[in-house]
């Protein structure tokens, strides 16, 4: 049987290891803004230190590197990310409200958030060149397809249609709008958020036909 020296032991392991990780999270969401303004390629753990109140030392003691930084940074936004469109997926009564609640948010977010976003467009591209990225790229992206999904399976449910696209697809359409709105935004297109909306509910009346 566990003696309760080990019980004790083993409580304090776990509070140290919580603690260790919600510190990473504190740092992480500091860094956030350097990051987002900087980028990958212009961004070290010198430069974060300087933009921020934690000195060099800290953000080694728990980073490995940048690459570790970077990547928990980006995890630790896009785990709230996930969750944006909870509230409209849960309050929309019919495929009109939802169709209308997921481009306004859809586009609230690129107003708002437009950097952060970039920052994660620019660590998946150099996913494609630096290993250490890919697994950590892969469960993001799967977790934006779930997200995705699960607007898309409540609007056919609404329907009372079935989407004709897969999740990986209707993923790649919805990506691939926000990525080129980003890129209009971030160019100081004015009607980038705008035309988005508008695509959103084209989009969601093209893949889902109503029955």
């Amino acid at each position: 049987m566990t003696s309760v020296a080990e019980k004790n032991a083993d409580r304090i392991s776990r509070r140290q290891v919580d603690k260790f990780a919600e510190r990473r999270d504190q740092l992480a969401e500091a860094a956030l803004h350097t990051l987002s303004e900087l980028g990958y390629a212009r961004t070290s753990l010198r430069e974060i230190a300087q933009n921020s109140e934690f000195s060099h030392g800290v953000l080694h003691y728990y980073f490995r590197d940048k690459v570790d930084l970077i990547t928990h940074c980006v995890k630790f936004y896009k785990a709230r990310c996930v969750t944006r469109y909870d509230d409209v997926v849960a309050h929309s009564r019919t495929p009109e409200e939802l169709e209308a609640g997921f481009g306004a948010a859809m586009a609230a977010t690129l107003r708002e958030e437009a950097t952060m976003h970039r920052l994660w467009y620019d660590l998946r591209v150099q996913s494609m060149f630096e290993e250490s990225f890919r697994a950590d790229v892969a469960d993001i992206d799967k977790s934006l397809e779930n997200m995705i999904w699960r607007i898309v399976a409540r609007y056919a449910e609404l329907l009372g249609a079935e989407p004709v696209v897969s999740p990986r697809v209707m993923y790649a359409l919805f990506d691939g709008l926000f990525q080129q709105a980003l890129i209009a935004h971030l160019a100081g297109d004015d009607d980038a958020a705008t035309v988005l909306q508008t695509n959103v509910k084209t989009v969601l009346v093209q893949v889902i036909p109503a029955a």
